[in-house]
């Protein structure tokens, strides 16, 4: 699998609609219902095979209780499901070992492969509002955003991705916006909101995300850093099942039909 190509959705022209992990950082923003979650999903599954290999390591914070990451619980090597001390100190934790990391390949290497044999993390914060912005302590919110600033602004090189999704652009929210190469921009409210996400002038280039329709989920429009036009896709939907399937998938469960207790006498009794 290719780290630089990950598969999430098809573009609106049929091809497939691919993203890039290695040496990025992605921002996705919505509004309720927008399909943030096939994004999410979308890329999770697409890393499973490395996931169950151990060579693609998952942290996640969900700070809705688990409604979204608490479906697949144990896939992710830690998870939290809320924005208090434990979620900042899961960021610094993953920033510690950017800085960690980043110092052993001094001399060494300049940049991440699989021959590090050390495995590429990504960070899934799902709500990053909630951790960044809604918290009512400040000094866990002063930690919680030096913590991602310091993954997204110096995990490229040591293999840190991070993936979070939100659903206000406005600066005050996330006030480090640039720090995010890759930003995705589905359904939004207004024409404005399109510009804080991908930039100013990419929605006279046709990005007008505030006009997609509330029947499409999982439609958006991407824009890259270093490219000039935006991509138009939609992603994949990932229903529960097939996240009961990814579980069984990644921890390697098998099933078996068991008939139901006494049914095989009583039908030999009947025979």
């Amino acid at each position: 699998m290719d780290l630089k190509r990950i598969t999430i959705g098809r573009t609106e022209t049929g091809k497939p609609w691919r993203i890039r992990l290695l040496g990025n950082q992605i921002l996705v923003v919505g509004v309720q219902g927008a399909g943030k979650g096939s994004i999410l999903w979308s890329v999770v599954w697409a890393l499973a095979p490395m996931i169950k290999a151990g060579k693609v390591r998952l942290y996640g914070i969900d700070p809705k209780g688990g409604m979204e990451l608490g479906q697949c619980p144990d896939i992710f090597h830690k998870v939290v499901f809320d924005n208090g001390p434990e979620a900042v100190e899961l960021l610094e934790e993953i920033a510690n070992e950017v800085r960690v990391r980043a110092g052993s390949y001094r001399g060494l290497r300049r940049f991440w492969t699989r021959e590090s044999r050390e495995p590429f993390t990504l960070l899934i914060i799902d709500e990053l509002a909630d951790v960044i912005a809604y918290q009512t302590d400040k000094k866990l919110k002063e930690r919680a955003q030096a913590a991602i600033q310091t993954i997204t602004s110096q995990g490229r090189a040591p293999g840190f991705a991070t993936l979070a999704l939100v659903q206000d652009p406005r600066k005050e929210i996330v006030p480090f916006r640039n720090l995010f190469t890759t930003r995705i921009a589905m359904r939004l409210d207004e024409a404005t909101q399109v510009d804080m996400v991908l930039g100013d002038g990419v929605r006279e280039r046709g990005a007008d995300a505030h006009e997609i329709s509330e029947l499409t989920p999982g439609v958006a429009w991407a824009k890259e850093d270093g490219k000039k036009e935006p991509l138009r896709g939609r992603a994949f939907y990932a229903s529960d099942d097939n996240l009961w399937d990814l579980r069984a998938y990644v921890n390697g469960w098998s099933f078996e039909v068991l008939p139901f207790p006494g049914s095989a006498d009583k039908r030999g009794a009947a025979a």
